[in-house]
């Protein structure tokens, strides 16, 4: 099958679970592709299974095989989904809670990643299966971040304060490239690929590609500044955001940094007030549009495969087990995380224990960590943990992002 043609036929099959869930279900629409795309699967997989010898399945299989969702997804299409996250943050309030977003981000998922990985480890001595702690470790790192896809677009749909929103957008957008950078540290060690790593050179490798990815996304964004003040045309300034999102990402990748965390300080930078100083309303409005647009159809194709990911990601008994349990250990993991990393910081007073409830129950899990799940070395390993990442994240999408709205109006009524 041609890109041409597997692109036309994701579209299409995004297109009519898009148009059954306008008409029966009524929920956000990524939401309703992904809950559609999940009971396909289910029925074709019942159906292989009442009708031996016909593989229905077989279709469906060979789209992903075809899709490649890793790798189209983290060298790919995350820098169009994190560019157009990150220019829609208000970046006055995002600077405003500079230190709550560093902390949640950085200090946040580390603190996730260890709770995580080691409350997965007990759960594994409990279930029996023979999971070493490092390799807990390595779900922690795919399982602690929030995922700037899921997060950005809840946002949309709710309607709480500004700062909020900020905090919730600015530690998604960069925890994802945190967690990207832990992850593969992480995986160097479980295989075996570096040899006697201390902790100082963990902490070195990790310092280069965050703060290099940072750096290089800084600099790729004041160059996008001076295209846009250079050219005034609307055409032209969005011709300067598609070669900042993809050239950013390049870069970054190309000289070992972090190309996720890159390219959401050039979007930020290109989302700023200065940049938006040197655009007419029209253009203004192109430009938004225009991303929006981009990212309404990476997400629909996104979750389209999640859910299709189903007739690949079926846990064995005692995997089920440990992904029950893993479940709400995740929930408590993400609580306690958040409320340590801000602890020391100004989030005080009777609004520490209301943003508390809202980034924990907010922390919704996507397509980042399926993604990293499912590019984990084929083995028994990989077969025990990529279903539990998969449980774990369509449970934060179905359950914890349909019920968000209410969550957050239980504790910022004046924000409906």
């Amino acid at each position: 099958m041609s890109s041409l043609s597997l692109f036309a036929t994701l579209l299409t099959l995004c297109t009519v679970c898009g148009i059954l869930n306008y008409k029966i279900l009524k929920l956000p629409m990524t939401i309703g592709i992904l809950l559609i795309a999940m009971v396909i699967s289910l029925i074709l997989k019942g159906l292989d299974v009442a009708l031996p010898g016909v593989d229905l399945h077989t279709l469906p299989m060979s789209l992903l095989a075809s899709a490649d969702l890793p790798g189209n997804l983290l060298d790919g299409a995350l820098s169009f989904l994190l560019f157009a996250g990150a220019l829609q943050v208000d970046t006055r309030y995002l600077v405003e809670r500079k230190f709550s977003i560093f902390f949640l981000a950085i200090v946040g998922t580390l603190l996730a990643v260890f709770l995580l990985g080691g409350a997965m480890y007990w759960v594994m001595q409990i279930v029996g299966l023979p999971v070493p702690f490092l390799w807990c470790v390595v779900l922690g790192s795919i399982l602690a971040p929030t995922d700037p896809v899921s997060v950005v677009g809840m946002l949309r749909r709710l309607g709480l304060p500004g700062p909020i929103q900020a905090i919730f957008a600015g530690e998604s957008l960069f925890n994802d490239g945190i967690s990207i950078v832990l992850f593969g540290l992480a995986i160097t060690m479980v295989t075996g690929e570096a040899q006697n790593v201390t902790l100082l050179d963990a902490l070195q490798a990790f310092g280069m590609e965050a703060i290099g990815g940072a750096l290089v996304g800084l600099a790729a964004g004041v160059i996008g500044l001076l295209c846009f003040r250079t050219a005034r045309d609307s055409h032209l300034q969005l011709l300067v955001s598609l070669s900042l999102a993809t050239g950013t990402f390049s870069l970054a990748h190309a000289l070992e940094m972090s190309g996720p965390i890159a390219v959401v300080v050039a979007g930020l930078c290109l989302g700023s007030e200065r940049a938006k100083s040197t655009m007419d309303d029209h253009a203004r409005e192109e430009l938004n549009s225009f991303w929006t647009l981009i990212d309404e159809i990476l997400n629909a194709l996104l979750f389209l495969l999640i859910g299709f990911e189903i007739l690949a990601a079926i846990p064995g008994t005692r995997a089920l087990w440990a992904l029950l349990l893993g479940i709400p250990l995740s929930i408590l993991a993400r609580a306690l995380s958040v409320f340590l990393a801000i602890l020391p910081i100004h989030l005080y007073g009777e609004d520490r224990g209301r943003m508390l409830a809202v980034l924990t129950w907010g922390g919704l899990r996507g397509g980042i960590s399926l993604s990293l799940a499912l590019t984990l070395p084929a083995g028994p390993m990989k077969d025990i943990l990529a279903p539990i990442c998969y449980g774990i994240v369509v449970f934060t999408i179905l359950v914890q992002g349909l019920s968000m709205e209410r969550v957050a109006l239980r504790f910022y009524p004046r924000s409906k």
